[in-house]
């Protein structure tokens, strides 16, 4: 036999999965690659595996597989369903050494909710706790940015009989992201439930081990990440970040009443509010409130929800995110001082709701009606 496994790889790496549109090989489809002469035999994951298609797939990867090898080879393709994340058992949580999951998310875009994300992953390691982040915003990933950590590629790692990932490690926190495993210039073209397969790997299929947090960045508004997020994981609860201009106000009140829902009844830890004031560098004791003032502080008392600060519009902010450096490694600085604070109000509204509440099991919709994402 002259060929290997490295070989085998090669040529099924042209074989297309009819409904994903991708190789099979990219989509991590195949596993248990045996070779015996020239006997190839492999698992093979399908989206539909009924009869035509089965034979369909099989007929491809037999030609390409000779075309490639250069020689005749007798193939034993054991052909799977690709399991669905519904599939996972309701009374198991993929993460048992997780103690609090705080879902991070905003009903408008461009609030600023994943730079209050990586800065209080930061501060919460830099109190001694250990942290870990979820990068769920599956269509427009940061975090490799915002932790200088773009070219870092997650490891695999075996842990009793299992192929897992190994998350990637920046100022003391574990992050993973859709854009650790994603050309930076390709734009991430995935229709739902290939999003939601992807979102839920990062959680059942990573080596997290220990963690005080988990913090998890959603995507913008309020869709099929966010319910995917509830039916995979037992949030502990969720954070709406807001500016407070009314646009964005409007958005909050959506986020909010999506969390609150009788169907997901997530608990609200409390609002954060972003670009809250400006203040200029000669004029320290100033602030502009450019986008308005105490409005998201107003919807937190309508609402009932603890205020958790307010961070100010400062420069240096957007310049350290796009530095691969959060603010919040400024120690001395006005809006490390905000984030620090932030970062003690949700510890302190953690505690409360795991005194006050029961622990949060994961979410079962069997049924959509009334339960509006718009």
């Amino acid at each position: 036999m002259s060929f290997s496994e490295s070989d085998i790889k090669k040529a099924l790496s042209f074989v297309i999965e009819p409904d994903l549109k991708k190789d099979i090989i990219e989509l991590n489809l195949v596993s248990n690659i045996k070779l015996e002469e020239n006997k190839i035999s492999f698992d093979l994951q399908i989206s539909n595996p009924a009869m035509h298609n089965k034979k369909r797939i099989i007929e491809a990867c037999e030609i390409h597989l000779n075309r490639i090898l250069k020689t005749s080879i007798d193939l034993d393709v054991n052909i799977l369903a690709i399991p669905k994340p519904t599939e996972i058992p309701k009374s198991k949580n993929p993460l048992p050494n997780v103690k609090n999951i705080i879902a991070i998310a905003s009903g408008k875009g461009g609030v600023g909710k994943s730079t209050v994300t990586a800065n209080l992953a930061i501060a919460l390691a830099q109190k001694g706790y250990k942290v870990g982040l979820v990068d769920a915003d599956i269509y427009g990933p940061s975090m490799p940015l915002m932790f200088n950590v773009e070219h870092e590629k997650p490891q695999p790692v075996e842990k009793n009989g299992r192929n897992l990932i190994t998350p990637v490690e920046s100022y003391g926190v574990k992050i993973l992201s859709i854009g650790f495993f994603a050309d930076t210039n390709q734009a991430v073209v995935w229709r739902g439930p290939m999003a939601t397969r992807a979102l839920t790997q990062l959680f059942t299929e990573a080596d997290w081990g220990e963690l005080d947090y988990m913090l998890i960045d959603l995507p913008p508004g309020t869709g099929d990440i966010h319910l995917s997020l509830v039916q995979t994981v037992p949030v502990t609860g969720a954070i709406i970040v807001s500016t407070p201009q009314k646009v964005a106000l409007i958005d909050a009140r959506k986020a909010v009443g999506m969390f609150s829902l009788e169907q997901i009844n997530v608990p609200i830890l409390g609002m954060i509010e972003n670009m809250a004031y400006f203040s200029p560098e000669e004029l320290p004791d100033n602030k502009y409130y450019i986008f308005g003032q105490d409005g998201l502080k107003s919807l937190a008392q309508e609402q009932k929800l603890p205020l958790l600060g307010e961070i100010p519009l400062v420069q240096s902010i957007r310049e350290a995110g796009d530095a691969g450096r959060p603010a919040i490694l400024q120690e001395t600085s006005t809006q490390a001082t905000a984030f620090n604070a932030f970062a003690e109000n949700v510890i302190t509204e953690v505690a409360n709701r795991n005194k006050k509440l029961d622990p949060t099991q994961k979410v079962t919709i069997t049924n959509m009606d009334g339960c509006s994402t718009k």
